[in-house]
């Protein structure tokens, strides 16, 4: 490798005697791969650049010293690459090719990184762009390291930059959203940068047609409403932002360009995300969509494209895309073809042609690159095989000086050659790997995967590595793997925290020997095996974060280990702590590694929060529980952040790495560093593993991030070191050489026969014979399914535990089947109970712990639950805190309604906020404004109207004439409604202090126009409200009344027992609001919670307020005698008579017959009682239907009147919100005026600014024109100059040499003329013909290589032989040394022609722009006398409102009284009086057909009159016929007759009282005469129950005796037949005659209710008859 003498006296500087240089690095491209020459390409991997010969695939690397590389290009025709750091204040490095020394060091201002870097085909220039936050875009000159020009912009993100090939003055910058080409314009040696901004099409191909946002020339008239503005105007803007405002909806996806590429003809190919093809015309830069030809057929999946990468060819251009595909894109015209040009295995993501078009490099995603080679007969070539993915591990072959391993996440193991770093083989494994180790007795290799199996690797023959077994050790991921020093034992860490101690020798089938089990963060295992020692000491450092401390295991594996692993772990393959003598230690801090040395005294540790690496001492006696180990020796370290540590293969080297990617060697008993090598950077988050050859001269150091290996190798080494790393090499293959061999031969024999190895589990299945309860209880395992080593021991020691405890386990099989059952009993008995007694399902489990801790998961749910619904509920008050305070108790007036009470209609008041201090200031300050302007009116008036000069009396008449006028002004203020253009006047508002709409011309008149109509407006509804507010208390006060009158009426409706229901009128929702914000408990459909201990307080508390009622209520005799003796009442009130019943006498139920006369005088007064009692019923329910009609009437006629008035309000709350909205309107279109001004005033401000921005640009052109003419005079003032002195020069040749003849002079002057011909670089035919760019103009390098050709022609014409014969040498000396003058003065003048050229056009090109900024400013200055017309015409073209009645006014044609231009302006005073006589003849035109009118109108009122004086006659003769036949009762007749009728009513009324009262008076009499006799009956019933008994003691003995008779007569019955029909008869004749006289007696109780029925009817309905 060819590295700079810089790179390594600063190797040497840093590291001391001691040094390491890198030899090669293995890296695949993540950015662009570029050519450096036709045969070389190079690419970034991390701190290195890698150069590659497509030819010989020889790798060249450069290192930056500053960290990872940024981005990298290359310039060809110079042969020099430019890359940058990504340190802070990033830097750009020009180095040359091949020799790989550095040209110059570019030093911007750039804070963070440079994201893209271009160089120029032509000159020494290079472009840049750099990322946030600059986003800045310099372009240099890379040989002086100087910026030429620079522009940052801000927020873009710039995909791709590129030099136009056959012009280095121009550049495209291309982003996912945009196209921009910047023009490189310089005028001797100062440099401008100008863009322009392709202008895109959309997304779906069409162009957006973009009209000019600062002078829009299609905007609409408007000629009412005022002039039509901008939208950046209307927005407001008046900065820079409103030149390019466009409104949301006028905003259109564009498409998105990918890759960019230049034709010769300055043309730009742009491939889009969407499918498209566009092409930018290099003149105009005006963008086409280039069409595509269809061929392919329908069903083809690669219809659509779109590019990646983009290069142009000759007819059109290649293309690739994800598809791995490269297409040729044949351009004709504006239509494109496409065809397959060649298929890759990966998708494509670069191409690039070679200098010479001979080749295309194709890059992959996957960063594989491939050469594809034109010609007769193609090839594509593989120059760079990348493995799929960055390496996670890798490790030397043994013994580390031919070949080592890579491996990736994916399972690519790659075996590397470390001679050159040549890929020797791969083999894929198809498996997620984790980690790779190599073991030092054999030629195997293991790889952990995070399956957790563990792949063994036969690396016997490197050129074709086999996997040769698998070991499936756990479920859980393989994180560490590791060998002994002697490759004995292989540790396999994994995540579980079990380290499976494995026999490393292939011979054994790599038998797993055991486990042991430590904690599960395991952070790093380190093992010591030394040559004469008999056992392996391993150390596990492991942390505990739970306490901040670092946990240490060391246990010792003894040499026989694979002789008594029997012995030395139990069944289920875990080592016995006491026999392997493991031993824990604790460390007070976090270590992030740890190793320990080959003494086995001592522990190096990395300090994971602090740059110190610590030894700690280990106690020398063996101890048990936990030893905290104290630091011994720290010694701080130059890294930063976590850090490991690993020990060399003789112990005596301790290598330290960490995230900022330097590798530091150390002595390990001093801890000193003696060498250090950056390979990486902390930018790539530093190096993930070191591992270092057996003989300590080769270093293999692996990138964490940026997928990078370093191979590094001593350049200069100490003689101790290197001979204590050899000797211990030799001594440990010398130990280890027959086993090695041993091994080897078994693989080698192995390898032939691969057969005899398969891949199979450590162990099989073994069956054993067990009975069906033992196979019950077996793990059944798929043997389709592959089985952990760690599942398989403990299935093996299951099996032997069955075996062993097999009685036992049927007594408690039994026992558990009968506790089954009898738990299935009880579920069963808990299915026929109640629910609320019914147990969950969940709790019939015996286990208590899962039972327990599903009723903490239940618990945490509610708890959750509860929490949820919380803040659910704390979030809606919240809300509804908010909407009530914004929407009611901001309301000064509450909003509701009011409703009829019978017909659908509603009335709304006005809602109304509390005007604020603020609007109630500025009320204030234009009320008082108002009244001075009223005064200040006034005054002048007075003071001009008054004339001092005058007399008294004419003071007097001018008095009397000014308060007319007054009179009169006062008239001319109270102006009609339809002036006003509002009704507010008819809700008593005083609008005296409005100004008139013919008068708001200034912004604060209208200002104050609004304050006071918005006072207007809160007047109106204010007075509103009011009248509301009255109506609101009428309602409440009638649905008072109602339900006072409803009370009676339920009374009634229950005395006379009728099922009408009461009507009841309430207020709803919407006229009581508030009852909205208050939720009852019947609108909860949810049931309340409420808890036991609430439950049960409740009880008490009724219980307790039921004792106390009981106490306060007392003895209740007095209620019980009440209800016995008076039936609960003490008076009989006059409602009780319609329930009144009179008892039936007890005689009742006897027959008539045997009743006696006092009986049957008491059933006639029992009869008469009823129908009194009849008769007082009918009356009082009569007069209670009567009552009730009329209270019912009257609730009838009070509502209806109520609804009445609300019809009323409602027309009255139509009208105010017309006035509300009338106002508003007013408001709205001065509102809209403010607008409009606001609006003017943004656009003048506008124009204003980008006036002033204008002038400061005509400013700054000036500036550059006068400048560019300064420079350009002194320029050609320097050219003539040069020109005139080689004119000079050629006149005074033959002065210099008159001395000699003259026909030598001429001689002489022939060849001082003569030139010599510089050969043109021939241009091979094949070149030519695949080169698409040609000849490009001359660069730099050109120009020097022509002008150093022309010297050597010059030094050959200047060769003594080409001296004429006969001339003195001295003569050709001076001859050829000024023929060499005027050469170099004409090459100069060559020179400074270009440039004044270049200078010219320079010129030429900022009076271009100057002209075109002069035009610009014009355009602004009549833009704004545009503006100010239109402003002058909006100031005085008022929009007034005024109301018309419907009808009055209609025009059919509106827009013809919209042009005035004819109008001309005269005075209103000619108008009025042509308008007065006008007026005053129409009055008598109107008096004369009023007249006339009149006159009609009586002749028909008069005919009219006589027709109704017929009819009325008519009437009236019919009328007296009927009164004639009318009948007059006596009571009307007195009515008529008695003049003082009202008082003989009120005698008759009186003599009725009194009547009444006497009757009252004699009814108490009879009671108390009815109640003594009452008396005297019971007596006199006592003493007939004494007679009555002893008549029946009398009885009995004549029952005895007429029990005898009967005997007797039945004995003669024939004989007394005669005597019973004779009594038959006798009882029938009594009979007969008892129904006569009962029906005579009703026969005349009818006759008398008939008689009087009749009185009572003719009484009540008079009868009109007929006279």
């Amino acid at each position: 490798m060819a590295q700079s003498r810089e790179l390594e006296e600063r190797h040497l500087a840093n590291t001391g005697s001691a040094s390491l240089s890198v030899r090669w690095v293995q890296g695949f491209p993540k950015q662009d791969v570029h050519f450096v020459n036709d045969s070389t390409i190079c690419y970034p991997s991390g701190n290195f650049v890698i150069f590659i010969n497509i030819e010989t695939k020889k790798k060249t690397v450069l290192q930056c010293m500053n960290g990872i590389v940024g981005v990298v290009a290359t310039n060809i025709p110079y042969e020099v690459v430019a890359f940058s750091d990504r340190k802070l204040k990033p830097l750009i490095y020009v180095y040359s090719f091949p020799e790989l020394t550095r040209r110059t060091k570019l030093k911007g201002n750039v804070l963070l990184d440079y994201t893209l870097l271009s160089f120029s085909y032509c000159g020494t220039y290079l472009a840049s762009y750099s990322s946030l936050p600059e986003f800045e875009f310099a372009v240099w000159n890379w040989e002086s390291s100087v910026i030429l020009c620079k522009k940052s912009q801000l927020g873009v993100d710039v995909s791709q930059m590129t030099f136009n090939p056959m012009n280095w003055h121009q550049l495209c910058l291309s982003s996912p959203s945009s196209v921009t080409v910047w023009t490189v314009e310089r005028s001797n040696e100062e440099h401008y940068l100008k863009a322009k901004s392709i202008k895109l099409p959309m997304e779906d191909g069409s162009i957006f047609d973009e009209k000019d946002l600062i002078f829009p020339s299609s905007l609409p008239k408007d000629l009412i409403y005022g002039p039509v503005l901008p939208m950046s105007a209307i927005a407001g803007l008046v900065g820079k932002e409103a030149e390019t405002f466009r409104p949301k909806d006028d905003l259109y996806p564009l498409l998105h360009p990918t890759m960019h590429c230049w034709t010769p003809t300055n043309d730009l190919y742009v491939g889009c995300e969407e499918g498209h093809l566009l092409v930018i015309n290099g003149e105009n830069w005006k963008v086409t969509i280039l069409n595509k030809i269809e061929d392919r057929l329908p069903m083809d999946e690669r219809n659509f494209i779109s590019p990646a990468t983009l290069v142009y060819q000759k007819g059109g251009v290649l293309a690739s895309g994800i598809d791995g595909f490269v297409y040729s894109f044949i351009i004709k015209d504006s239509y494109y073809k496409v065809e397959d040009f060649l298929q890759v295995e990966e998708p494509v993501e670069h191409l690039m042609f070679s200098p010479n078009y001979k080749s295309l490099l194709i890059q992959t995603d996957k960063g594989s690159v491939y050469i594809y080679t034109f010609g007769e007969e193609p090839t594509l070539n593989k120059i760079l095989e990348a493995c799929d993915g960055k390496f996670q591990s890798v490790d030397f072959i043994t013994p580390g000086n031919k070949h080592c391993m890579t491996l990736t996440h994916s399972g690519e193991v790659c075996i590397w050659s470390m001679e050159d770093g040549a890929c020797v083989s791969r083999i894929y494994l198809k498996i997620s790997a984790t980690v790779l180790a190599c073991s030092p007795s054999s030629f195997s290799a293991a790889v952990g995967t995070v399956g957790g199996s563990v792949h063994y690797l036969d690396l016997w023959d490197t050129k074709s590595p086999q996997a040769i077994h698998k070991a499936f050790v756990s479920e859980s991921s393989v994180q560490h793997l590791l060998y002994d020093q002697r490759g004995m034992y292989l540790l396999v860490g994994t995540s579980e925290g079990y380290i499976f101690v494995i026999n490393a020798n292939p011979s054994s089938m790599f038998q797993i020997l055991g486990f042991v089990e430590v904690d599960k963060d395991i952070l790093q295992i380190s093992t010591v095996s030394l040559l004469d020692s008999d056992i392996v000491k391993v150390m596990v450092l492991s942390s505990l974060p739970q306490t901040g401390r670092s946990k240490l295991q060391i246990f010792t594996l003894p040499k026989i280990l694979p002789q008594v692993s029997t012995s030395i772990a139990d069944q289920r393959g875990r080592m016995i702590d006491e026999i392997i003598h493991k031993f824990l230690y604790e460390i007070e801090h976090p270590l992030s590694s740890a190793v320990l040395d080959f003494k086995s005294k001592r522990v190096y540790g990395f300090c994971k929060e602090v740059p110190y690496i610590c030894s700690y001492l280990l106690p020398e006696q063996g101890h048990s529980g936990i030893c905290i180990l104290k630091p011994h020796q720290k010694v701080q370290c130059k890294h930063y952040g976590p850090g490991m540590l690993s020990l060399s293969p003789h112990g005596s080297w301790l290598l330290s790495r960490a995230k900022c990617g330097t590798l530091c060697i150390r002595d390990i008993n001093t801890l000193e560093t003696f060498v250090s090598c950056r390979s990486h950077s902390h930018q790539g988050h530093g190096i993930q593993s070191v591992r270092i050859s057996l003989d300590g001269q080769n270093i293999l150091v692996n990138g964490r991030e940026d997928g990078t290996l370093v191979y590094l190798r001593w350049r200069r080494l100490g003689g101790i070191l290197s001979t204590e790393t050899l000797n211990y090499c030799q001594q440990l293959l010398t130990i280890m050489s027959n086993t090695m061999a041993e091994e080897n031969n078994y693989l080698s024999m192995a390898q032939s026969d691969s057969s005899s190895l398969v891949s199979v589990s450590e162990h099989t299945n073994v069956s054993l014979s067990i009975d069906s309860s033992q196979e019950a209880l077996l793990l059944q395992v798929d043997n389709t399914k592959e089985i952990p080593w760690i599942q398989q021991k403990n299935q093996e020691a299951l099996r032997m535990e069955i075996k062993l405890f097999s009685n036992k386990r049927r007594e408690i099989k039994t026992g558990m089947k009968e506790l089954a059952k009898t738990v299935l009993n009880m579920m069963e008995e808990n299915e026929t109970v109640d629910n609320i007694a019914k147990l969950e399902q969940r709790e019939f489990g015996l286990d208590l712990e899962e039972l327990e801790r599903l009723h903490d998961e239940s618990e945490e749910e509610i708890e959750k639950i509860k929490k949820d619904v919380e803040m659910h509920n704390l979030a809606k008050r919240y809300l509804a805190e908010l909407i009530k305070e914004e929407c009611w108790n901001s309301m000064a007036v509450k909003g509701r309604a009011l409703k009829c009470f019978h017909i659908p209609c509603v009335v709304e008041n006005f809602p109304m906020k509390e005007r604020t201090d603020e609007e109630l200031k500025k009320l204030k300050r234009v009320l008082q404004q108002k009244k001075i302007e009223t005064e200040c009116l006034k005054l002048r008036k007075e003071i001009v109207e008054f004339q001092p000069t005058k007399t008294l009396v004419k003071k007097h008449h001018e008095e009397d004439d000014e308060e007319e006028e007054d009179d009169v002004a006062v008239k001319d203020t109270n102006l009609p409604n339809y002036m006003f253009g509002s009704q507010s006047t008819d809700f008593g508002i005083h609008a005296s202090l409005l100004s008139s709409q013919l008068e708001l011309h200034s912004r604060e008149e209208k200002i104050n126009q609004i304050i006071l109509l918005k006072d207007i407006i809160y007047k109106v509804k204010t007075a509103f409200n009011n009248e509301f507010d009255a109506a609101y208390k009428q309602k409440e006060f009638e649905i008072a009344r109602i339900k006072e009158r409803n009370v009676r009426i339920q009374e009634i409706i229950l005395d006379l027992e009728l099922q009408e229901p009461v009507w009841q009128p309430e207020f709803d929702d919407h006229e009581k609001p508030e009852r909205t914000l208050v939720v009852e408990n019947s609108e909860i459909a949810a049931q309340k919670y409420v808890n036991p201990w609430r439950k049960v307080k409740a009880e008490l508390t009724a219980v307790h307020i039921l004792e106390e009622g009981l106490l306060a209520r007392g003895p209740d005799t007095r209620r019980r005698a009440l209800m016995d003796m008076m039936g609960g009442v003490l008076e009989v009130k006059k409602e009780d008579i319609l329930r009144m019943v009179i008892p039936p006498p007890a005689f009742i139920a006897k027959p008539d017959a045997l009743w006696s006369e006092e009986e049957k005088k008491q059933f006639r007064d029992y009869e008469k009682k009823v129908k009194d009692l009849n008769e007082e019923r009918d009356k009082y329910r009569k007069s209670l239907e009567a009552e009730l009609r009329k209270l019912q009437n009257s609730i009838q006629e009070s509502t209806q009147n109520f609804d009445d008035y609300l019809k009323r309000l409602f027309q009255r709350r139509v009208k105010a919100e017309i006035v509300v909205n009338q106002e508003e309107l007013k408001i709205n279109n001065l509102m809209f005026s403010l607008l409009l001004d606001e609006e003017i005033n943004s656009r003048e401000t506008f124009l204003n600014n980008y006036l002033t921005r204008k002038q400061e640009e005509k400013d700054q052109t000036s500036e550059a024109i006068k400048k560019a003419r300064e420079d350009l005079d002194v320029y050609k003032e320097q050219y003539d100059n040069l020109l005139a002195e080689d004119k000079v020069l050629d006149r005074s040749f033959k002065k210099e040499f008159s001395e000699i003849p003259t026909h030598q002079v001429d001689m002489l002057y022939k060849l001082f003329k003569r030139r010599p011909r510089i050969p043109k670089p021939k241009v091979h035919s094949d070149a030519a013909s695949t080169v698409p760019f040609g000849e490009r103009p001359e660069s730099g390098k050109l120009n020097k290589d022509a002008f150093a050709q022309l010297m050597k022609g010059m030094d050959d014409m200047d060769n003594i032989n080409n001296m004429p014969e006969g001339l003195d040498p001295s003569v050709w000396e001076h001859f050829c040394m000024t023929r060499r003058v005027k050469v170099e003065n004409e090459q100069k003048v060559k020179q400074k022609a270009a440039g004044l050229v270049e200078m010219v056009a320079f010129l030429r090109r900022r009076v271009e722009e100057d002209d075109k900024v002069q035009q610009e400013i014009e355009k602004v200055f009549q833009e704004l006398i545009l503006l100010q017309e239109e402003k002058v015409k909006f100031q005085l073209n008022l929009t007034i409102q005024i109301l018309l009645k419907q009808g009055q006014v209609e025009l059919e044609n509106f827009q013809l009284f919209l042009e005035y231009s004819d109008a001309i302006l005269i005075n209103k005073h000619i108008i009025e009086d042509l308008n007065s006589v006008i007026r005053s003849q129409g009055h008598k035109k109107v008096t004369s057909m009023m007249e006339s009118k009149d006159i009609h109108k009586g002749i028909f009122q008069i005919e009219w009159e006589h027709k109704k004086m017929e009819m009325e006659m008519e009437d009236l003769n019919q009328k007296a016929w009927d009164i004639q036949m009318l009948f007059f009762s006596r009571e009307r007749q007195k009515y008529l007759s008695e003049p003082n009728y009202e008082t003989l009513i009120a005698v008759q009324i009186g003599i009725m009282e009194e009547t009444i009262a006497v009757l009252d008076k004699t009814h108490k009499k009879n009671v108390e005469n009815c109640k003594n006799l009452l008396k005297k009956l019971v007596k006199f019933g006592n003493q007939k129950d004494v007679a009555n008994y002893t008549l029946s003691c009398n009885l009995r003995e004549e029952l005895v005796a007429v029990s005898e008779r009967k005997d007797i007569c039945h004995a003669l019955g024939p004989k007394l037949t005669c005597e019973k029909i004779a009594k038959k008869r006798y009882e029938n004749m009594m009979q007969q005659q008892k129904l006569t006289n009962i029906s005579k007696e009703q026969a005349e109780q009818i006759l008398i209710l008939q008689a009087e029925v009749e009185r009572l009817r003719m009484k009540t309905f008079p009868a009109l008859v007929p006279m």
